[in-house]
């Protein structure tokens, strides 16, 4: 187990203000003159729930988190990845530290990050330019490119729920370069991968802060508002107004796609992804007709249904998408909805005059993604299924056709995801998720940040 600091309590108006201003404009600004009086040490045995404020950046629609690194610290804008193995950031853009140190070939940071590089370099020493360092592949899911990087490790600082602050010293992660810039917003040098490896935040930080390997995804759907992702023990998730949110959570596995679907991979690697066994579509209680083996993983890796932050909108394999498109707009016309000319890239759009408003969303057809026994389903209402678009009074259905020979037959995106909590535990490969909080008048924003009970 790394060794760690610990940190100070923040005063008692400070646990919820600071993690509020993290993801605004001037949250770097204020965390760090926090950090000035704020810091202390904390307990090796510390069982800490640990918490990434998330922000939704308006121009890209991608979710920004904040972490501070190096040694000065600095602040460092990383896109949320949740299936990506690992933590990546630019090396090339004046990445200074006293504090970083490559992972030597052989070592146990190389073996812990399952590396099966060892690179060198002819060009000036420095984090992304080592000899006899071991290397992964750090990737832009954005624009799906994908490059070498050395695995290093230097100073990250995280913040518990609780209002305190600490460090890991030796914290693995990958240098990228810049020419994994391209697509990211504006600000963004990198990105946090919370999947399913041995240095994927979970299970790195479970190991060193002592908690269990798990987290839990709420993302917001305001731009001026900051959603979540909290790392650790979980439970007693509180949500103004005194909801607990992790009371009434369905669980469905989590499902392991035996073949990568990273960019670069080896063979026998498995996915860092989260998958989940989607057996049936039904639209206001009606099964929806498709070709149901496109729901499985086949032995290539290829099919099923994973969740996705980077993935704007839910995208789905071009038979399943017309089905269920054809099924949403026979339901809506029911509703005396009035189809209007699609505006890209959504085919199915109505005019918002002749939609009803609900607690839930627009008032159309509801959407569950059912999981095998009929008992359990994610119920996708107006608010997540459908997307108001630059044609005023234009709403359409918020899926994309994702072609007929995707890699992933159903991949859940970002806008069906927000105010909707979702637990990963990777200790017992479960997911458990609620549907739209707006039905229980709350929102992912509305994370209360108390003193420890």
């Amino acid at each position: 187990m790394h060794e760690f600091m610990k940190p100070i309590k923040s005063s008692p108006t400070s646990s919820t203000s600071i993690i509020n201003s993290m993801a605004s404009q001037h949250y770097h600004e204020l965390l760090l003159s926090t950090l000035l009086f704020l810091f202390i040490s904390l307990s090796t045995q510390s069982h800490e729930t640990l918490v990434f404020p998330v922000r939704k950046d308006p121009t890209t629609l991608q979710y920004i988190t904040g972490i501070y690194q190096r040694t000065p610290l600095v602040p460092v804008k990383l896109l949320v990845d949740i299936g990506s193995g690992f933590m990546w950031v630019n090396c090339d853009n004046h990445y200074i530290s006293s504090s970083y140190r490559p992972a030597q070939c052989n070592s146990k940071e190389c073996a812990l990050a399952e590396s099966m590089t060892c690179n060198t370099c002819n060009g000036s020493p420095g984090p992304n330019c080592n000899n006899n360092t071991c290397g992964l592949f750090p990737e832009n899911s954005i624009i799906n490119l994908s490059t070498t990087g050395d695995v290093i490790d230097d100073v990250v600082l995280f913040r518990s729920i609780h209002g305190n602050f600490a460090t890991v010293p030796h914290f693995l992660f990958s240098c990228g370069g810049n020419n994994l810039m391209e697509g990211l917003a504006s600000g963004v040098d990198g990105a946090v991968g919370f999947g399913r490896t041995k240095i994927g935040i979970p299970t790195q930080l479970s190991s060193v802060f002592n908690i269990h390997p798990q987290f839990a995804l709420c993302l917001s759907s305001s731009p001026s508002s900051n959603g979540f992702v909290f790392v650790g023990n979980g439970g007693n998730y509180k949500l103004a107004p005194g909801i607990d949110v992790s009371s009434s959570l369905m669980r469905t596995p989590l499902i392991i796609n035996p073949v990568s679907t990273g960019g670069v991979s080896f063979e026998g690697e498995t996915s860092s992804e989260y998958f989940i066994g989607v057996s049936s579509i039904k639209i206001d209680g009606k099964a929806v007709k498709i070709n149901t083996t496109l729901l499985e993983i086949d032995d290539e890796g290829v099919g099923g249904t994973k969740i996705s932050t980077v993935t704007p909108f839910t995208s789905v394999e071009t038979s399943i998408y017309k089905s269920v498109t054809r099924v949403f707009i026979k339901a809506a016309e029911a509703k005396k909805m009035k189809s209007v000319a699609p505006v890209k890239p959504f085919k199915a759009c109505f005019s918002s005059e002749s939609i009803k408003s609900t607690r839930v969303g627009p008032d159309v057809p509801i959407i569950d993604l059912v999981f095998g026994s009929e008992d359990v389903y994610w119920r996708v209402f107006g608010a997540n299924s459908m997307v108001e678009v630059k044609e005023k009074g234009v709403v359409c259905l918020g899926l994309v056709d994702g072609g007929l020979s995707p890699r992933t037959s159903i991949v859940i995106g970002g806008h069906q995801l927000e105010n909707n909590f979702l637990e990963f535990d990777l200790a017992t490969s479960v997911l458990r998720f609620s549907s739209s909080l707006l039905f229980r008048q709350t929102t992912c924003a509305n994370f209360y940040f108390g003193a420890k009970p």
